[in-house]
């Protein structure tokens, strides 16, 4: 047993390695820049020693740390550790050793391995999960079961997929993203992933991706316009659900709306099958999949006004989900959908702000907040300018009180929205600010 110390705890990747080393027996310990419900969780439930912010004196005593990729080599903790010569991994340098025994079910792609993954550890019931999301299923980003079986969200923005340790890959699209880390290089970007699937011993493909269908190794090819027919959303209790048919295995029901829903939910009914689970338990434990945790998550349900989080950031992402909102206020029958979207990362803004004009398209109003730096340094982009298209508010930030959405500048209120389909998008913190949570 050692005392494992995490610097970026409070990260939903971070977080999970820790909570799965503190059910394998180890002492965890770890620090962030603020106190969130991460971090709690970590203190009330993972009986975890949570410094905040970041201070010398946490890494008093412990024998190993890993620290998060947003931690920068003068972060005091980072530096107290070298000088006592405390062993330092990153985390992806820390999977090898967590998953190098381990018999890997990856799960990687641009968009939707979060919601694979989570439908994956759905149908294979009794695995362990590390997700990059809260899997409402069982209301975390870690599930452990006594036995070596782990379901994990692969990560391509820094390479850490590569260690892995990959028995089983899932690749739902490849899209050129994080491409700082890849120094813009597109063909080193596309090596990586024909790497992470040349690591694993079964691989499973959306073979429709222009990428992917490029690539020359043994594959279970999913075709999603010829494999998944009649694609039907249905309400469940005022609930979203996606109901299709796969080849000749017959109808499976899946909760959220979509047709991206549908392939995820094909890819993992598909690797389930080849690990040997029978046809009908799947098709069962696919109905436990509750969604995850910022996507399309309905944080209030009511008659006359509904509010969904997502953490769509991404211009593709945003697109499907608005497709999947529009089809969800059809049949609610509501009458106007309007959007808030905190912008994440300077750079990606920047890098997709063309295609972010687009992904809107059909909404009612529009409200933009202040761009999430993620600790990128500012830059000036007019997105006011950018998105004069639409009905659009400027605006600091939300609340919600009472039910009722409330838009915020200057520290007054300049909208409020009590009725129909709203809905918030971003990877910074207008998840908690649309829960009424700050």
């Amino acid at each position: 047993m050692k005392q494992i110390h995490f610097i970026g705890i409070g990260g939903i990747g971070l977080s999970a390695l820790a909570k799965y080393l503190h059910n394998d027996g180890h002492k965890i310990s770890g620090s962030d820049i603020k106190q969130t419900e991460i971090t709690n969780d970590l203190a009330t439930n993972f009986e975890a020693k949570v410094t905040i912010p970041h201070h010398e004196d946490a890494v008093d005593g412990v024998d190993s740390i890993i620290y998060s990729a947003a931690v920068r080599p003068n972060n005091p903790e980072y530096l107290k550790a070298k000088e006592l010569g405390i062993e330092l991994l990153s985390r992806k340098e820390s999977l090898k050793s967590i998953l190098g025994d381990k018999e890997v079910y990856a799960v990687g792609g641009a968009h939707g391995k979060s919601t694979t993954s989570a439908m994956l550890a759905s149908v294979l019931p009794n695995s362990n999960a590390l997700i990059g999301a809260i899997s409402k299923e069982f209301g975390s980003n870690v599930r452990n079961y006594p036995n070596n079986k782990v379901v994990f969200e692969a990560d391509e923005s820094d390479e850490s997929f590569l260690n892995s340790n990959p028995h089983l890959a899932i690749v739902t699209n490849v899209e050129p993203e994080h491409m700082e880390y890849y120094e813009y290089d597109e063909k080193r970007f596309y090596n990586a992933y024909k790497n992470f699937l040349s690591l694993a011993n079964i691989r499973v493909i959306n073979a429709e991706d222009e990428f992917l269908s490029s690539i020359d190794m043994e594959s279970i090819k999913l075709y999603p316009s010829k494999d998944i027919s009649n694609i039907e959303f249905v309400l469940v209790d005022g609930e979203p659900y996606t109901r299709f048919e796969l080849l000749d295995l017959g109808i499976f029901e899946v909760f959220g709306f979509g047709n991206h829903i549908a392939l995820d939910a094909a890819l993992a009914v598909l690797a389930a099958l080849k690990l040997g689970e029978n046809v009908e338990d799947i098709r069962t434990n696919l109905l436990h999949y509750k969604g995850i945790k910022k996507r399309f998550d309905i944080v209030q349900n009511r008659e006359n006004c509904v509010v969904v989080d997502d953490y769509g950031h991404h211009p593709t992402e945003i697109k499907v989900t608005m497709e999947s909102l529009q089809a969800y206020k059809s049949l609610r029958n509501f009458t106007k959908l309007n959007v808030i979207w905190q912008p994440h990362k300077y750079s990606r803004t920047m890098d997709n702000l063309s295609a972010f004009v687009e992904c809107f398209d059909g909404v009612d109003e529009l409200v933009i907040l202040p761009i999430w730096a993620a600790g990128e340094l500012e830059v000036e982009i007019d997105l006011k300018g950018a998105f004069s298209r639409y009905t659009l508010l400027m605006a600091d930030s939300i609340t919600k009180e009472d039910g009722i959405v409330k838009i915020i500048r200057d520290g007054n209120v300049i909208r409020e929205y009590s009725e129909g389909l709203i809905s918030a998008f971003g990877a910074g913190d207008i998840t908690y600010q649309v829960r009424g949570e700050t």
